[in-house]
């Protein structure tokens, strides 16, 4: 939930074989495929940063909602309130695409792998220190009772609660600190990535194969294997007995990060082969309102009983997997659109990535951070009990507020932080390809 939309590098394309798609013959000149663009993988692409905005506070207005205890009145309006949580999934998916890319390419293209070293690094510099900042200040203004307590420090700044399933209530934490379960979930997934990658790209290249369309089939297989794990995970968080904390772990998002990392695997694909590959995104996002009506069918049908409670936990196996499938489904139609647009503007960008979406997407991460901090203190100002206010009325000002702390938090915090990389990581020479061109796809 802390990535921009960037990449790592450009794409290194080998040449198409003559007669090849791609390569410029007059059958396919005639025929017009190639005139298909294929997906940006490099750069900045502001839709991203606009879609990180919309689940930010999306996010946001569901703990207000909460808060205010309108997402938990009878009726359908407390029920779509009460799904606001499925900005999660969309940062996951984020996640996925934008942190997986690189090695995506790397598989596909030939190029080098991402120097793991510097991955680690940045991730460190893009979370820890605005999250320190956050935790300091939650646990000097709300938990008197653990401030002496050193484990109470180091697994809040270590993003360890989750795993300490005795000392806080389902890993959620001290007050003010309610939603860093999810920041604890990515951090997982940012240190196992490494690692996920290596496996994908060793089955993907198993054999010898220098093939782009099987490496990228095999990839896609792979990792539709991991989201199906996901609900395997699910099944035995309730057998022999429910076991609610493991709602917390990594295994039970997959499912939300892997539709990202497919997303990832089919851009690079399409970069390489103008065929199959580039006309589905060209599907993809011609068809981005009937994706994006589909997102919201599905977050309807997750406001009804069929996903269970409104507030937190689960219901049961069924609820949870129904949870699963129709938030991985909003997901993966929210992002897709914006991940396989070409590199030209068009109307998804000017949606989602003019200059104001585009802003709120940089600061989210602060949005992210401080929306407890800034409601709890804003109910206190104003001398409301839990359970009761008015949405709009408490909903306005929390999100101003959170957005100036979070706009003073990514300018002082977050944006110097991330330049003390070059402190401790140098600046490596081109690499050279590790193995020959891989051939383009028949």
């Amino acid at each position: 939930m802390t990535e921009t939309g960037s990449s790592n590098g450009p794409l290194s394309v080998p040449p198409p074989a003559p007669g090849s798609p791609g390569s410029g013959s007059p059958e396919r000149a005639a025929a017009g495929p190639q005139a298909i663009e294929p997906p940006a993988v490099t750069g900045h692409q502001t839709s991203l940063d606009g879609l990180r905005a919309v689940a930010a506070f999306g996010v946001l207005l569901f703990h207000v909602a909460i808060e205010t205890g309108v997402a938990l009145r009878d009726g359908f309006a407390g029920g779509l309130l009460a799904r606001g949580e499925v900005g999660v999934p969309i940062f996951f998916t984020l996640s996925g695409l934008l942190l997986y890319r690189p090695w995506a390419q790397s598989v596909l293209a030939g190029g080098a792998e991402p120097d793991t070293q510097t991955y680690l690094w940045k991730r460190f510099f893009r979370i820890m220190p605005a999250y320190w900042l956050v935790v300091v200040v939650a646990l000097l203004l709300w938990a008197e009772e653990h401030r002496t307590d050193a484990w109470t420090w180091t697994e809040m700044l270590l993003l360890l609660h989750n795993y300490d399933i005795d000392h806080w209530w389902f890993g959620l934490g001290p007050r003010g600190l309610g939603q860093m379960w999810s920041l604890s979930v990515e951090v997982a997934f940012y240190l196992t990535l490494p690692i996920m990658a290596a496996l994908l790209r060793a089955y993907a290249t198993r054999g010898g194969v220098t093939d782009v369309a099987r490496r990228a089939r095999r990839l896609l297989v792979a990792l539709a294997v991991v989201g199906a794990l996901s609900y395997v995970y699910t099944i035995f968080e309730f057998h022999p007995e429910y076991r609610p904390w493991m709602n917390l772990w990594l295994p039970r998002s997959w499912t939300f990060f892997v539709p990202g990392m497919m997303l990832a695997v089919i851009a690079a694909w399409a970069r390489l082969d103008d065929g199959r590959p580039r006309r589905f995104c060209h599907a993809v996002t011609s068809s981005t309102g009937t994706l994006w009506l589909v997102a919201v069918l599905a977050y309807v049908i997750a406001s009804t009983p069929v996903t269970g409670a409104r507030f937190v936990g689960i219901d049961g196996l069924w609820t949870g997997l129904f949870e699963q499938i129709l938030y991985t489904t909003v997901a993966f139609c929210l992002v897709a659109p914006a991940a396989l647009q070409p590199d030209r503007p068009n109307l998804v960008r000017s949606l989602l990535g003019n200059r104001v979406m585009s802003y709120l997407g940089r600061i989210s991460y602060g949005v992210f951070l401080w929306q407890f901090v800034v409601l709890y203190l804003w109910y206190d100002f104003t001398g409301q009990q839990t359970w009761t206010g008015d949405l709009l009325l408490n909903f306005v000002p929390v999100a101003v507020i959170t957005g100036l702390v979070a706009h003073l938090t990514y300018r002082f915090v977050e944006e110097p932080a991330r330049r003390l990389i070059r402190y401790v990581v140098t600046t490596p020479r081109p690499a050279e390809p590790k193995e020959r061109a891989l051939e383009p796809a028949p």
